[in-house]
């Protein structure tokens, strides 16, 4: 990673970030629930907004308004010019509602990680391996459908498509280290690409490529535990802290074209930066988010 550099934010745990079209960075702190957006050029910050919950992943919404992946609050919506958040539509519920697509028509593709561990026990269900996760297609007045459940930890969500047409979304698997495809129409599900660690958020660049954040390397022994019967991984996530399989951290970011060919794998110093859970390509200046940290990382993807 050339020129990696952080700036500060007030809180912990800046989960996901969203450039503006100006090139100001919005993230999610986790930790109390703000939004803050920091202006790159100037290395500050400023609280934006409270939503009341456990932010996850940002996108922007058709209207202008910013999406909010609240894990404890589901799908909320931002507006900049009022400063006000307000609940969105939604006639599921979403036990974790972690990351989204938004297509133009305002249809929103969000992951909900679990149906049975809150994000603060996120490691207990990736030990299990429960397969509880689910991606959901949300309509504009709210009415959900499930485009495909048994999902190991659902995390970051692409829409992609040929030329201008949307016609697949892209879901990530922290659990098992794989990027899933599924067809808008229904279709099968098909493995877009295994990625070379636990895969986080996924966001597609300006340069048109799909940039995976990747909080962990691959886990020998998780890999195991999901091969042992439940009742084992059910006796592994209930050991304490110390005795819990640990994930290897890493400051890591693979970059993927359309088709799920890796075109490359970044890597930075974990001793500056590691756990990138968000990670944004814009213009040639990547924004990277992580749980571990009080701030937010930047380098030159040329």
């Amino acid at each position: 990673m050339r020129n990696l550099r952080t700036i500060e934010v007030p809180g912990n745990g800046p989960e996901d970030t969203l450039f503006d079209t100006h090139g100001n960075v919005y993230c999610s702190l986790r930790d109390n629930g703000l939004i803050v957006r920091v202006d790159v050029s100037r290395a500050t910050t400023q609280v934006v907004a409270d939503t009341g919950g456990a932010p996850l992943g940002l996108e922007w919404l058709p209207d202008g308004r910013m999406l909010v992946c609240n894990a404890d609050k589901g799908l909320q919506a931002f507006d900049l010019n009022t400063c006000s958040v307000e609940q969105m539509p939604c006639d599921m519920t979403l036990q974790v509602c972690n990351n989204a697509s938004v297509l133009q028509d305002g249809t929103i593709l969000v992951s909900d990680s679990s149906a049975c561990y809150p994000l603060a026990d996120y490691q207990k269900d990736i030990v299990e391996n429960t397969a509880s996760g689910r991606l959901i297609r949300v309509a504009a007045d709210g009415r959900c459908s499930v485009l495909l459940d048994q999902l190991s930890f659902a995390n970051g969500v692409v829409a992609v498509g040929d030329g201008n047409a949307i016609d697949s979304v892209l879901v990530a698997e922290t659990g098992t280290g794989v990027i899933a495809c599924v067809p808008l129409d229904g279709g099968e599900r098909r493995v877009f690409a295994e990625t070379p660690g636990h895969p986080d958020n996924m966001s597609i660049g300006t340069d048109g490529n799909i940039w995976v954040a990747v909080p962990s390397l691959p886990s020998k022994p998780v890999a195991l535990l999901h091969r042992s019967p439940m009742l084992l991984r059910k006796a592994a996530s209930r050991l304490p802290p110390m005795l819990q399989p640990k994930p290897e951290l890493c400051c890591r970011v693979a970059v993927y074209d359309s088709t799920g060919k890796l075109l490359r794998v970044d890597n930075g110093d974990t001793s500056a930066f590691s756990l990138v859970t968000g990670v944004r390509e814009h213009h040639g200046i990547v924004a990277l988010g992580s749980i571990e940290h009080n701030c937010i990382a930047l380098y030159d993807s040329a």
